[in-house]
């Protein structure tokens, strides 16, 4: 038996569950349109944890969404991961963001493509086929008319994620279809930790980092003009 606890904060969503042999047992998310994670991370994972009935020397293993997605949201996560891991002396699980967000569909064929909002017309965006098998790597690129467009010649892509939404008026192909309302959750990693969890594919704690594909840029304030 594998009681692991999966925490997802790469986007707006803040996500945990407690799930046993990759099986939800219980769930908490936050969607409210802000980056609220670090006021209710740690309420969440109490809370499921209660509604389990699992006490967190129970836990075998803590899995934790590594990325791309939000620097700040990436970061409070795996802290939070990596603190639970040192105090329970349990092993750590990442989960790749893109991979896990292209279980929240099925398809029998065609192509996904899981996009997450880089700012402006720019996304992290990979591809995958109906398998749910990355079939080109994880990119930051700017969407244009011509994006994704060999995919879309040969059979229906489905574009899903917070930056999906952006591309509707620039990706107009017939192939085209836009799944809205799908954000990265811990729901969908449940399985992916267990899986790896059974194969013992597990982080090094001190030295994991999150995928974050770009460097973080800290835009200047504007300075105010002086008033008289």
């Amino acid at each position: 038996m594998a009681i692991i606890l999966n925490i997802e904060t790469s986007t707006k969503n803040c996500s945990v569950n407690v799930a046993e042999n990759g099986v939800v047992l219980a769930i908490k998310e936050l969607n409210n349109g802000n980056y609220s994670h670090a006021e209710v991370l740690h309420p969440f994972i109490e809370e499921v944890l209660e509604q389990a009935a699992i006490s967190k020397p129970q836990i075998n293993a803590i899995a934790v969404s590594k990325g791309p997605g939000s620097y700040t949201g990436l970061r409070i996560g795996v802290s939070a991961a990596k603190g639970l891991c040192f105090a329970l002396n349990c092993p750590l699980i990442s989960i790749d963001t893109l991979t896990a967000l292209t279980y929240a569909i099925s398809i029998e064929e065609g192509f996904i493509v899981p996009m997450l909002d880089a700012r402006r017309m720019e996304v992290y965006a990979a591809i995958f086929n109906s398998d749910n098998i990355k079939i080109r790597d994880t990119k930051a690129e700017i969407i244009e008319d011509s994006s994704f467009l060999e995919e879309l010649e040969k059979s229906k892509v489905y574009f899903l994620g917070d930056g999906s939404k952006k591309c509707k008026q620039t990706i107009t192909h017939k192939n085209a279809v836009f799944v809205d309302d799908k954000f990265p959750s811990s729901k969908e990693m449940a399985l992916l930790s267990y899986l790896k969890y059974k194969k013992n594919d597990i982080e090094d704690v001190a030295y994991f980092e999150p995928f974050y594909l770009k460097d973080f840029i800290v835009i200047p304030e504007k300075k105010k003009k002086p008033t008289f």
